[in-house]
């Protein structure tokens, strides 16, 4: 299984903001067609109705919800099946210890270790409950220290609990999934948008650092207004990925940028700014299709 690491410092809480959107849906208007009174009589052209205009939803509808899931984890997982990833863990020799779950939370930033403080405040005779002392101890570095040998199978055998599935779900949901979608509807960007300030907490985070979130962010707006402050969209987004890009490179372990060059890069510039399906991508050379 091929994993990316992620650099992060996570913050305590998260300022969301909320911007409803209105969605506009223009029909299509047919154009009569005039014949020549002395034209030749032909047999009448079929008639084709135009094409169903689908409506632009946001990032946290439910179908637009699994595809983000999924083209998450082709880049963290070389897979769709992100369901698969509850009991995923090893340590991917980033600096930041365990990687572990479906969005690849690690024992070295924090947010592994209030996983684990979840699941236990909801179950607490859970199998990892007793490994929360170690978590606190190494939460900012690489060590296993009290850790090892045990936690990866015991990560596994708690990933097979229903209850430490929805924990991780609500987990990345509280950190990135909804911070990145309020976030979005603010700046007035749609799903492919959204979706791209996802990828980037799930990878950088949202600290103050030079390459988190809120810093790729600014970085875009010095050079792009999002669609909330009069831009183009897809200008923004542009804006916004070159940003990434450039945080990305800062260091070793994200240099191949392919999950932002072969896959929103692409949507982005076939002008799928809602994310519709069908959606073809590449990751690390690797090709994936959702229909």
């Amino acid at each position: 299984m091929r994993t990316r690491s992620r650099g992060r410092t996570l913050p305590r809480t998260t300022t969301r903001v909320a911007l409803g959107l209105a969605l506009l849906v223009v029909p299509a208007t047919a154009v009569a067609a005039t014949t020549l009174r002395d034209a030749p009589h032909r047999p009448a052209a079929a008639h084709h109705a135009p094409a169903p205009v689908r409506a632009a939803t946001d990032l946290d509808d439910p179908a637009k919800k699994e595809i983000a899931m999924q083209l998450v984890s082709s880049a963290e997982n070389s897979s769709l099946d992100w369901k698969a990833q509850y009991g995923y863990i090893e340590d991917i020799g980033d600096g930041r210890g365990y990687t572990g779950g479906i969005i690849g939370f690690t024992s070295g930033t924090h947010d592994m270790r209030e996983l684990v403080e979840l699941y236990t405040r909801r179950k607490p005779d859970n199998v990892l409950a007793k490994y929360l002392p170690a978590l606190r101890e190494v939460d900012g570095g690489d060590s296993h220290d009290g850790l090892d040998p045990g936690y990866p199978g015991d990560w596994k055998k708690a990933a097979r609990d229903p209850a430490f599935q929805k924990a991780q779900n609500d987990e990345r949901d509280r950190l990135y999934f909804d911070p990145a979608v309020e976030q979005g509807k603010a700046d007035g960007i749609g799903a492919l948008g959204q979706f791209a300030y996802y990828d980037a907490l799930v990878v950088h985070g949202g600290g103050d650092d030079r390459t988190g979130f809120p810093a790729i962010r600014e970085r875009a707006l010095a050079k792009a207004d999002p669609p909330s402050r009069g831009g183009d969209e897809k200008t923004y987004l542009n804006a916004f990925l070159d940003a990434r890009v450039w945080a990305m490179r800062q260091e070793e372990a994200h240099s191949d940028t392919s999950r932002v060059d072969t896959a929103q890069r692409v949507f982005l510039k076939n002008g799928n700014l809602a994310l519709h399906t069908p959606l073809t991508w590449k990751v690390y050379g690797d090709s994936y299709h959702i229909d």
